[in-house]
């Protein structure tokens, strides 16, 4: 979700070169029937100590098909200007990122159809309708605070100006990062617009520390006291909460105004003249599958994106209690795919980043 590095966790070459030139050719037997799937995605559903829901649904796959999973990750925006890039020469099987990149990624040409088994059970709102991405878990954007150096959440974005958190706020960069776009679609809609929420980031700067290009990293440095406030998401940072004592979860409101929020999927496509397509599908099945999906909570801290399967774990009970009272919106998602730029553009000029 979320970094502007790159981080393979997995070697993505030799055989994936081979895989790429074969595929380049019209595809070839020798190409599809390699046991390998290759994803590229956004940071979040991978474990920091190998314990996420990426690190349980792939070795679980690896074990039933003996297909392997070779993984890339980097921010949203990241991932799908690379698969941009590699268009001549496709590498990846599966794409997974966050809106509004998962659109932008169909518009580019970049996803083939492809309706998993269990996306019958998706709602229309979690998937395309021409079957391009399907969520695979549900999620949810969110700040996050620390719980040592606060008595309470700062409640309020108009909190964050006062003095006290002078250089002591990060959130990631829009345009880059899922959950630094997620802060411009949440401020324009509690302040109104564009102009007052630019308005408002303009205030901001002056306790802001910069740009961030991972959202992952910030939640570290929260928790250290570091920060004392970041942006992030409620699956990402419920789950770094286990490991991380100090890191509070919560959602901003305009003074006077509710906490809001809005769902901020995984959502994930079979890439466009993918090397290995067949292994492409079979991983889309398993990421649906009723267990896969019962983990995403369970293991992941996130929301199944089925409807059918209700999640009674532990987790999802704490999840269900920090969601209550939170208005949830939905964006006009084709609006701000349409006109990204000129709100990433609008916050550069704002806030001179």
């Amino acid at each position: 979700m979320r970094k502007n590095h790159l981080k393979p966790i997995a070697a993505v070459t030799g055989a994936l070169a081979l895989a790429a030139t074969l595929s380049a050719c019209g595809g070839s037997s020798a190409a599809s029937d390699e046991k390998v799937v290759t994803v590229y995605s956004a940071d979040g559903l991978k474990g920091e100590n190998g314990d996420g829901w990426y690190d349980k649904v792939f070795k679980d796959f690896e074990k039933k098909t003996g297909i392997k999973v070779k993984y890339v990750e980097g921010g949203s925006g990241e991932m799908v200007q690379r698969a941009v890039r590699e268009k001549s020469n496709t590498q990846a099987d599966v794409l997974v990122t966050l809106p509004p990149f998962i659109q932008q990624a169909d518009a580019k040409g970049l996803l083939a159809a492809y309706a998993p088994k269990g996306a019958d059970q998706v709602d229309g709102a979690d998937k395309a309708s021409d079957a391009k991405w399907t969520s695979v878990v549900n999620n949810y954007f969110g700040f996050i605070y620390n719980k040592k150096e606060l008595k309470k959440a700062p409640g309020t974005w108009e909190a964050l100006l006062d003095g006290s958190f002078k250089n002591k706020i990060q959130y990631s960069t829009p345009g880059v990062a899922g959950d630094g776009t997620a802060v411009l679609i949440k401020a324009m809609h509690d302040f109104g617009g564009k102009e007052p929420a630019m308005e408002y980031l303009k205030k901001l700067q002056a306790n802001n520390v910069g740009p961030s290009a991972s959202t992952g990293k910030l939640a570290p440095k929260v928790d250290k006291g570091e920060l004392f406030a970041a942006n992030g998401d409620v699956q990402m940072n419920f789950a770094q909460s286990k490991d991380m004592p100090n890191l509070g979860l919560w959602f901003p409101a305009k003074q006077g105004g509710k906490p809001t929020t809005f769902a901020l999927p995984y959502a994930a496509g079979l890439v466009n003249k993918a090397p290995h397509t067949e292994n492409g599908k079979k991983l889309l099945d398993f990421m649906l599958s009723e267990q896969a999906q019962k983990d995403v909570s369970a293991v992941g801290g996130g929301f199944s994106a089925r409807k059918d399967v209700e999640a009674t774990d532990a987790n999802a009970i704490e999840l269900a209690k920090l969601m209550d009272g939170v208005e949830i919106f939905e964006p006009d998602w084709s609006d701000i795919g349409t006109n990204l730029d000129d709100y990433v553009g609008a916050w550069k000029s704002a806030t001179g980043s």
